[in-house]
This record gives structure tokens, C-alpha cells and sequence, in this order.
């Protein structure tokens, strides 16, 4: 079995289990199990108007999103899931600002925590540029279980690059 590139972070034991549930084919259930439907958020539009909620939720006073997009230019292989973009122009003498969020079109058909997770962590990214324990605390307001969710994303990514798409024939 090759190197667990999304989980390289986390102890030997834990790769160790994973790479037994590769392994043995139960990887797929595990995660279906865990995570048995996928989300509803088809198009950009959906998506936005689900970022916007969540955003008007936790963090009202942050500055507003210009664009909101599931990006197939997004790779993970640069270890980028979503991206927080902030863009600075200048335009008639004034200084203009937008903030951008794109996420992975690889979440378009995957369970609704997924897409949570990315969505709360490139928010998140509106107070906290850096990833540094300010910014873990406020994934974790506004998604008490991000780390647990994060871990399961992670095995997700693993099973595609091993194994295959998990929720490609689910409604």
C-alpha cells in the first residue's frame, strides 16, 4: 500500500488502521455508514445561498462575499480542498476589496458534513488569514465536530485515490 498522503499528519496507528480498512474493501463502508447521504447543493447559485447562511450565522460582521463557486480548477493534489480568496483593486481613487470563496467541484456529490467542513474552514480563513489555533477555535464554533469531520474528509480523499468515487451512485 502507498504512503497515505491526506493523513501523513496523524499518528502511525491511525494510518495503520485505515490502511486495514483499504485493504480489506471496508473503507467504502465506513464512510457510508458514517455519512449515508449526499447534499443538496447542485449549482453555484445553491451553493452561495448555503455559504451565505452559514456566514450570517457566525460571522454577520465580516465583510461580504463577492463570489461564492464550486471550482473544477481546484486540485487537490496542491493540497487545496477550497480556496478564500481576497482580492484588492483600486477603482476611481478608492480601494476595493472582495472576498471569494471557491470549493473542490470534487464536493459537489458528497455527504452535507463535507461540504460543511470546507465551507466552515474557507470561512473561517475572513477572520483568521493564518491557520493558527485562532483560527482551529472559530472552526470549531461554528462546527463543534470540524476536526472529527476534517479526519473523515481526509479518509475520503484517501478512499478516491485508492479506491474510487464512494457517492457517485447515490441520490
Amino acid at each position: 500500500m502507498s504512503s497515505l498522503k491526506y493523513l501523513s499528519a496523524y499518528s502511525p496507528d491511525l494510518q495503520q488502521q485505515i490502511t486495514e480498512l483499504l485493504e480489506s474493501d471496508r473503507l467504502t463502508d465506513y464512510l457510508l455508514k458514517k455519512y449515508p447521504l449526499v447534499h443538496s447543493v447542485p449549482n453555484d447559485n445553491a451553493l452561495r445561498e448555503y455559504v451565505i447562511a452559514i456566514k450570517n450565522q457566525y460571522l454577520k460582521k465580516s465583510q461580504p462575499l463577492s463570489k461564492v463557486v464550486f471550482d473544477k480548477k481546484i486540485h487537490v493534489v496542491d493540497n487545496a480542498l477550497g480556496l478564500h480568496s481576497y482580492v484588492s483593486r483600486v477603482q476611481g481613487g478608492k480601494l476595493k476589496s472582495k472576498n471569494e470563496i471557491r470549493i473542490s467541484t470534487l464536493f459537489k456529490n458528497t455527504p452535507v458534513e463535507f461540504l460543511n467542513m470546507i465551507v466552515v474552514h474557507e470561512l473561517a480563513h475572513l477572520k483568521q488569514k493564518e491557520h493558527n489555533k485562532a483560527f482551529y477555535q472559530l472552526c470549531c464554533h461554528m462546527l463543534p465536530n470540524y476536526h472529527q469531520v476534517e479526519f473523515d474528509v481526509r479518509v475520503y480523499l484517501t478512499h478516491l485515490e485508492h479506491k474510487g468515487e464512494v457517492y457517485q451512485n447515490l441520490p
